[in-house]
């Protein structure tokens, strides 16, 4: 009785402890069984048709397609700037003028060295120069005046000799003096013949190319001191002023045909085996963002260098720029399309789940999520092409609000 009565009063004195206990598991219990039955709030969207495309985004830059450089061939001063920076030009049109004084005078010391070199040659041909060669004639005819004479004395003597008014001797002695002179004759008509050895015609021949080669050279350097726009461009560096001296080898000039600019791109290592020659390409600048330039893929990169801190393919595109906005050597925005697909469903990439590599979406029908299995194509950062599964305007779920995961047969409320 003892007991009993305790329990009754441990329970009269903690009533409100029972009561409070209670209340909580009721409120827990019909919480349970409401949550149970309560509808998830979603965000949806519908399937629909529209263009999609798989792109590669990256960075470039532009050069020019067809470009000129000028360097000071030697070290002079600048005479004269005839355009500026930005200025078209035609082809052959004078550009810059650097002081050729020194040019000039090297070109006709050669000329003078070529004309010198010719009368040289001119003289080996003929057997040397004018008064050498009236030197030459006037011993030839005394030489044959002598040997004429020789001989008419040699063929007296022996007409004498065979009356006996001549001696044996004098007769040898007119046959010596006749061996003398024909000699004599000999030699000076050999002397005409090879006046020059082969080596002096040799050294004379090749001092006339040296000299031609000196004064190719020299008309070389005066061309280039006479800077002329090779084609039609636009002047678009010039990093001089007039009186300026420069260093052989110095930039003048930089002059482009900018009406076609080739843009290199520069794709990450994992991007390159997407690319495709002739795929799309749109080039954007942020000093003109409301332009789009276009052109295609000319080449997929066969190598893969570092470009900074990246490994990257280079590829290249002519792009038509027939309004001279873009520049050369400025960085540049490149997107390549490597797939586009027109007219096609399409559902954003937030409602596309994945099962074990099958890909699927959670549909909404009456309220309630069913699981659809499906097939895609392309897919870039934002949408997924679907190819089965789907029918246009039919309604899928993305995500909950109250971030309660989604499953298939969840009641569901929509929520626009």
């Amino acid at each position: 009785m003892a007991q009993i009565a305790s329990k009754t009063g441990f329970l009269a004195r903690n009533r409100w402890l029972i009561w409070t206990l209670a209340i909580v598991g009721v409120v827990v219990l019909l919480a349970s069984f409401r949550s149970r039955d309560e509808a998830v709030p979603v965000h949806a969207t519908t399937v629909t048709r529209s263009t999609i495309r798989s792109v590669v985004s990256t960075n470039g830059k532009v050069e020019p397609s067809n470009n000129f450089e000028a360097h000071a061939p030697i070290g002079t001063t600048v005479k004269k700037l005839l355009v500026h920076e930005g200025d078209h030009v035609k082809k052959g049109q004078l550009l810059v003028q650097l002081d050729d004084a020194e040019a000039r005078s090297q070109a006709a010391r050669a000329l003078s060295q070529i004309r010198a070199s010719d009368a040289e040659i001119s003289a080996v041909q003929s057997g040397g120069n004018q008064e050498e060669v009236f030197t030459l004639d006037a011993q030839l005819i005394k030489a044959r005046t002598e040997q004429d004479a020789a001989q008419r004395n040699l063929d007296a003597l022996k007409r004498l000799q065979q009356s006996g008014a001549a001696s044996p001797g004098e007769v040898k002695t007119a046959q010596e003096q006749l061996d003398r002179a024909a000699a004599d004759l000999k030699l000076l008509q050999q002397k005409q013949k090879d006046r020059y050895s082969k080596p002096e015609i040799a050294k004379a021949e090749a001092g006339k190319e040296e000299a031609l080669s000196s004064y190719a050279a020299s008309q070389d350097i005066l061309n280039q001191l006479n800077i002329r726009a090779p084609f039609d461009g636009v002047v678009y560096s010039l990093p001089l002023r007039q009186g300026n001296y420069v260093n052989p080898g110095d930039l003048v000039l930089q002059e482009a045909d900018l009406s076609k600019v080739v843009v290199r791109a520069f794709v990450d290592e994992p991007d390159i085996a997407r690319l495709s020659p002739g795929d799309k390409i749109e080039v954007t600048w942020d000093a003109m963002p409301s332009h789009t330039w276009t052109g295609t893929v000319n080449t997929v990169p066969a190598t893969v260098k570092l470009h900074g801190t990246r490994n990257v393919g280079e590829t290249t595109c002519i792009v038509d720029n027939h309004d001279f906005k873009l520049l050369p050597n400025v960085n540049v925005g490149v997107t390549i399309v490597t797939s586009e697909h027109r007219d096609v469903l399409t559902i954003p990439r937030e409602a596309l789940r994945q099962d074990d590599g099958t890909p699927y979406v959670l549909q909404i029908v009456n309220n309630e999520l069913k699981r659809q299995n499906i097939q895609t194509s392309i897919a870039n950062l934002t949408e997924v092409e679907v190819t089965a599964g789907l029918s246009e305007n039919e309604e899928i779920a993305l995500s909950s609000t109250n971030s309660k995961p989604l499953y298939n047969n969840t009641t569901v409320k929509v929520i626009h």
